[in-house]
C-alpha cells in the first residue's frame, strides 16, 4: 500500500501530474465565470467579491504550478 502512495506522490510532482493540476484549476475557472454572471444578474456585490477572490486564488494556484513545471524543465536540462 505504501508503494502505491509513493507512486501517487511522485505523480503529483511529475510533468503529467502538474499538467493535470493546471487543467483542474482552469476547469474551476468555469465555475467562477458562472458565479460572476449570477452575481451581476442579481447585483450582489458580496457574491461578486467572492467570485473575485476565487479567481485570484485560481490565478495564483496556476502560477505556482507553472513555476513548478518550469523548475522541472530546468532540472531536466541540467540532468540531460
Amino acid at each position: 500500500m505504501s508503494n502505491k502512495l509513493q507512486k501517487a506522490k511522485g505523480f503529483k510532482k511529475s510533468k503529467p501530474g502538474l499538467y493535470l493540476s493546471i487543467g483542474t484549476s482552469l476547469f474551476g475557472a468555469v465555475s467562477v465565470v458562472k458565479q460572476v454572471k449570477n452575481a451581476r444578474a442579481e447585483s450582489d456585490r458580496l457574491m461578486l467579491a467572492d467570485a473575485a477572490v476565487s479567481a485570484v486564488a485560481i490565478v495564483t494556484g496556476v502560477a505556482l504550478l507553472v513555476r513548478e513545471l518550469r523548475r522541472l524543465g530546468d532540472d531536466d536540462v541540467l540532468l540531460g
